[in-house]
């Protein structure tokens, strides 16, 4: 696997770790003999952890801050009734990603000096045993967590690179999944305010209403982590074709989630995940690549935002993917679509590592 390299620009380790209570430095195997039964109910077999992570050669995550405001919320408890709430939560997740760094299980990257040193040590090495700290880019999944624009430079002086306004109902900021609406007034001045800090805006779970306001407010860096096509699996939380060209216009980069429900329309949410078995694989993600590709004339805005930890697991994953450690099984798939090493490095990490050096060049 030497000078591979896989970026997820989504992952939900903080989650994992805190909400569900998982020792992500042990394999997944372990992890799932420690879940109890209410957990496997909720959250599935455990998919993701930092050893299914070298193993896999997944050497960069974009590793998010989760908290949102939603008072209904029984499943995930990341949902709180105050924005004060949602802050404490989301410096929660960060101050695990910070323990971790003292432990060496990871590197939280500042710069652009770092990302290129981080991605070397990747490339280079043979195993991910023998690379080192996964490397980790601070996103956030709802805006919540800032209390307001003037808090923006604080949050980027912590690391945080990359933030979407809303998650699932409706945040300070937009409404999002599963809701109608566009932007709310707080949202452009924050908009401006990460803009001016070189913080990536992350459309994902935005209202097709909020989608295109924000288009037409907002000059800065865009991207999709983890979203997929609607031409191929209907519904509110997937791209429609003009999204996905609105995105490649800003030279923005769309990671293909691995939800079972983004990838199999006949996935129904209304069962429990263990009583059903998707139809979706790892070919049915190429699916969604190609799709964008086919689309856009070019790979460039393609990469892997797999979400694997994000609630779920290998029972609502695509139907031949154990562990996260599992994605260098897309490189043949990818191979067959007619994708060549270069499309294929870049769909990996590659676009993803542009779209972050770009917006990070004139600042650090």
């Amino acid at each position: 696997m030497s000078g591979r390299l896989i970026l997820d620009s989504h992952l939900d380790l903080g989650f994992s770790a805190l909400q569900i209570n998982r020792d992500l430095t042990l394999p997944a195997t372990t992890i799932r003999t420690h879940d109890p039964l209410d957990v496997l109910d909720n959250f599935g077999s455990c998919t993701v952890s930092l050893p299914e992570l070298r193993r896999g050669h997944i050497g960069i995550v974009c590793a998010t801050v989760m908290s949102r405001l939603d008072p209904t919320d029984r499943a995930t408890r990341t949902g709180m009734y105050t924005q004060a709430q949602t802050h404490g939560v989301g410096r929660g997740h960060l101050a695990y990603y910070q323990a971790l760094e003292r432990l060496g299980e990871v590197e939280i990257i500042h710069t652009r000096h770092q990302l290129d040193t981080v991605e070397s040590r990747w490339r280079d090495a043979e195993t991910g045993d023998a690379a080192g700290p996964v490397g980790i880019v601070l996103s956030m999944e709802s805006a919540d967590p800032i209390l307001s624009p003037d808090q923006v430079l604080e949050w980027h002086a912590l690391g945080l690179r990359m933030v979407s306004l809303s998650h699932y109902g409706t945040s300070s900021y937009s409404h999002g999944t599963a809701t109608e609406g566009g932007l709310l007034p707080p949202a452009k001045p924050l908009l401006k305010a990460l803009e001016a800090a070189g913080i990536v805006v992350d459309v994902t779970h935005l209202t097709d209403e909020a989608h295109w306001e924000l288009l037409s407010c907002y000059d800065g860096p865009i991207c999709a982590s983890h979203h997929n096509c609607r031409a191929l699996t209907p519904g509110q939380r997937q791209l429609t074709d003009d999204m996905i060209q609105s995105i490649a216009e800003r030279d923005g980069v769309i990671g293909s989630a691995f939800d079972a429900w983004m990838l199999d329309p006949g996935w129904r949410r209304d069962l429990r995940p263990g009583d059903q078995q998707t139809k979706a694989t790892l070919e049915t993600v190429v699916d969604h690549i190609d799709h964008i590709a086919q689309l856009t004339g070019t790979s460039r805005h393609c990469g892997i935002g797999t979400d694997l930890d994000g609630g779920f697991g290998t029972e609502q994953s695509p139907r031949d993917l154990n562990t996260i450690a599992d994605l260098p099984q897309l490189l043949p798939l990818l191979a067959d679509r007619g994708f060549d090493e270069m499309d294929i490095d870049g769909i990996l990490s590659g676009n993803w590592l542009r779209l972050l050096r770009t917006c990070w060049q004139d600042r650090t």
